[in-house]
């Protein structure tokens, strides 16, 4: 399972039990992020925990890289059985809005942030499950 946290909206994304392809899944807001996880848990196993690291273009941590450190030491501290890693996140919001307008979504619907917040936790979520196949 992936996230690309957002201070308004926190975009997830799971994959196949094979691990082979990454789904987005939803946005939920940062203050219900908690009991979506308890109620997916309960229904779903969930092996790691892969999080967008936010990274300026020279790889020192962005502006917001403080929060993802908040939710990352959170998600440890509420599963600790499941691990937990960052997955650098340079660039997938732009891609994802690339992707988004490349794929003939009507106007009004490209305008959803909530679109773009999903399609970059699954860009997260497959560069991470890419990597761990060799």
């Amino acid at each position: 399972m992936a996230f690309d946290y957002g201070t308004k909206r926190i975009g997830i994304a799971i994959s196949d039990p094979l691990q082979i392809i990454a789904t987005a899944m939803d946005t939920v807001h940062p203050e219900k992020i908690w009991d979506f996880l308890k109620d997916y848990l309960q229904r779903e196993e969930v092996e790691t925990f892969v999080v967008g690291k936010p990274l300026q273009t020279d790889g020192t941590a962005s502006e917001s890289a403080h929060h993802v450190v908040g939710f990352v030491r959170r998600l440890q501290r509420e599963y600790p059985n499941i691990p937990v890693v960052e997955v650098d996140e340079r660039f997938t919001s732009k891609i994802a809005s690339q992707a988004i307008l490349q794929s003939g979504i009507k106007k009004n619907k490209r305008r959803d942030k909530g679109l773009v917040d999903t399609i970059s936790a699954t860009l997260i979520l497959q560069t991470y499950m890419d990597t761990q196949k060799y």
